[in-house]
């Protein structure tokens, strides 16, 4: 009957606009011809033109793309108000700081434990890393994609150089994870690959080329080693098996059968052909590893139906790593594979996608978009008004020029008009605050968090509490989207170092680590502090001190350890430490509290003993007689003066 099918998929918000889809709905060749690329799977090829819309509207060229399809549409003005959406939630997803946190790392002063102890020190080499590794730039990165896109991605990879994991981040375009029919796509994929073309060079006689980096986990294999193959080609080829020894040697009997090439630690069975290894993290042996392989493909060399994850590796040329290892599925020595997919949003049940923060206003952004055009040529008029004259002498000229100081000569009964087209502009612009405020609420990012809210309009702080209900729902889902990733992230960080024997890690147990985001709405720091020093009140109060340590970091006060803070302000208060000792009688708690040594006390004098055996007394005082007694005349002057000498 010729009805018209609708397609529902995870990126069908962008079916409206002309530029993304066809009749069929797949993406324009000429808009998007890398999406179209041949080895590109179908269901990818939505995926990528959404990406490239995205980043139009990002870069202001939203215009320039819709110009493909829809002749006169390049000339609409774009201010940047997606890219301010971008970077507003960008900043209030990650809030004011990022900090690394092992639970356990912080004890309450008293004598850590062993757990506590090794919780500190993760979190110690953790934090270390990441000020290396420059991770907070990384995770900007990252996030920014994630938010613009819908999806971001990490790689980390082992850098014998620098002794330490590094982390990279990817343009999710470039990012192909393989995820069959039976597969869940919220679960980790097992085979990854980034890959991407790389345009022809004259100047140094290369062709188009299809380069597509590959992690896969699969069993363990016996070991390799880098070798040329007939055609030339640097490739991975098993080790030779040595010969049995003779049966009269130490070495395997006749008949025998010999293991093959093992890696070191590795374990053959022989019954079921497996190897086994034995992975620093784990507890249990493991039969599986990660394997890289770094390909590069003329791609005159591909033909037929293939796609990025079919591409013959017989016509390949595999890349060789500084050390010489070729990257033909190189065994990595882990047990996991070292790629982080961070979505933006929390995917729908068995999807492996985030979306976009722009999705649901693109088209209020094109709606602002033409007003803003609409005000443009509105505000022309408006600054060079039209005229109308009635009666003017006849002149040669045919158009009149007007500018300040202009002098029209009217003949009789003539007349100027002006048309004002003030009110039209007037319109425009109250239309495009109310396209703003729309965006602003579908976007669940209110006046207050886009800054554009005057702050003496507001009546109160509860109002302004209030006002950031919606964001502080977004805030949170979004958070709950990261908080599983970024543990992943710093697991493989732990593992990755203690794969690669670093020997400040020696003996370090690996352990759950969490990224704890900083706060993001304003903060009346006055206040904060103020319930703090209340429900405190010197021990005394409703508050520990641990307590509102905690909230005194949260408000953005200047605070790095909440331990070492805690410790300081204990160093110094006294009365606390006088009431201390009264309470309990023991210098040495006291001390302890004070963060001091407990004073040394002097040694009591050695007893002496009298002639008759017993302690002596106390010695006699100045002038006393031999029994002790004050002397007659001592007494009278003791009497006179009315002392007591008793």
């Amino acid at each position: 009957m010729g009805l018209r099918e609708v397609a529902i998929h995870a990126w069908g918000w962008l079916r409206y606009k002309p530029v993304y889809a066809d009749d069929l709905g797949m993406p324009y060749r000429r808009a998007f011809p890398e999406a179209a690329a041949m080895w590109v799977p179908p269901e990818d090829q939505k995926r990528l033109a959404a990406y490239k819309v995205l980043a139009a509207y990002d870069n202001n060229q939203s215009a320039e793309l819709a110009e493909i399809t829809t002749p006169g549409a390049g000339d609409r003005r774009e201010f940047g108000d997606p890219a301010v959406f971008v970077e507003t939630t960008m900043a209030h997803v990650l809030g004011r700081e990022q900090t690394i946190t092992v639970p356990g790392a912080e004890h309450d002063g008293e004598e850590p434990t062993g757990e506590e102890e090794m919780a500190a020190r993760v979190q110690e080499l953790l934090r270390a890393w990441a000020n290396d590794e420059l991770f907070a730039m990384r995770m900007q990165q990252a996030e920014r994609k994630a938010v613009l896109l819908g999806d971001g991605v990490y790689r980390l990879a082992w850098d014998p150089g620098r002794k330490r994991p590094t982390v990279r981040v990817h343009d999710p375009g470039l990012y192909f994870p393989v995820i069959g029919e039976d597969d869940d796509g919220g679960e980790f994929p097992t085979r990854v690959h980034f890959a991407w073309e790389l345009p022809a060079d004259p100047r140094r006689n290369l062709k188009t080329r299809i380069r597509r980096i590959t992690y896969e986990l699969d069993w363990i294999r016996p070991t390799t080693g880098s070798g040329v193959d007939d055609r030339g080609r640097a490739v991975r080829a098993p080790l030779p098996t040595s010969r049995p020894d003779p049966p009269d040697s130490q070495g395997a009997a006749e008949g025998e059968e010999v293991p093959p090439p093992l890696t070191t630690g590795d374990l053959y069975f022989p019954a079921t052909g497996a190897i086994g290894r034995q992975y620093a993290w784990n507890e249990d042996l493991s039969y599986v590893t990660c394997y890289l392989t770094d390909a590069t493909w003329l791609l005159e060399d591909i033909t037929g139906p293939v796609d990025v994850d079919a591409l013959p590796l017989s016509k390949a040329t595999f890349a060789t790593r500084g050390d010489g290892e070729v990257l033909d599925h190189l065994d990595l020595l882990i047990d996991f594979v070292p790629v982080v997919h961070l979505p933006n949003t929390v995917p729908p049940a068995e999807e492996h996608w985030g979306q976009s923060s722009l999705a649901k206003v693109l088209q209020v952004f094109d709606e602002l978009a033409c007003t803003d055009t609409d005000s443009s040529k509105a505000s022309a008029t408006t600054g060079s008004p039209i005229l109308g004259i009635a009666g003017k002498a006849i002149s040669d000229r045919s158009r009149y020029e007007v500018a300040p100081g202009t002098v029209f000569t009217l003949g009789e009964g003539g007349s100027l008009t002006t048309v004002d087209t003030s009110n039209n502009l007037a319109e425009l612009r109250n239309h495009g605050h109310d396209l703003q405020d729309r965006a602003s609420n579908n976007a669940r990012l209110p006046a207050v968090a886009m800054g554009t809210m005057d702050p003496s309009k507001v009546p109160s702080g509860y109002a302004l509490q209030i006002s950031l209900g919606p964001l502080d729902a977004l805030v949170s889902s979004m958070r709950l989207a990261r908080d599983h990733k970024y543990a992943l992230l710093l697991k493989m960080v732990q593992r990755l170092y203690l794969a690669g024997q670093h020997p400040d890690w020696a003996g370090v147990q690996p352990l759950p680590a969490e990224l704890t985001f900083g706060p993001y709405t304003p903060t009346d720091k006055a206040a904060v502090l103020e319930q703090v020093t209340t429900g405190y009140a010197g021990g005394n109060g409703v508050l520990s001190l641990e307590t509102g340590m905690r909230m005194l970091m949260d408000a953005g006060f200047p605070i790095d350890d909440a331990a070492e803070e805690i410790e300081r302000i204990q160093s110094r208060a006294f009365e606390a430490a006088r009431n201390l000792a009264d309470a309990l009688g023991n210098v040495d708690e006291v001390a302890d509290y004070l963060g001091r040594k407990p004073p040394a006390e002097p040694d009591p004098p050695a007893v002496q003993l009298s002639d008759d055996g017993n302690p002596a007394g106390p010695p006699d005082p100045p002038g006393a007689d031999d029994d002790g007694t004050l002397k007659d005349d001592d007494q009278e002057g003791a009497q006179g003066s009315g002392g007591n000498r008793a």
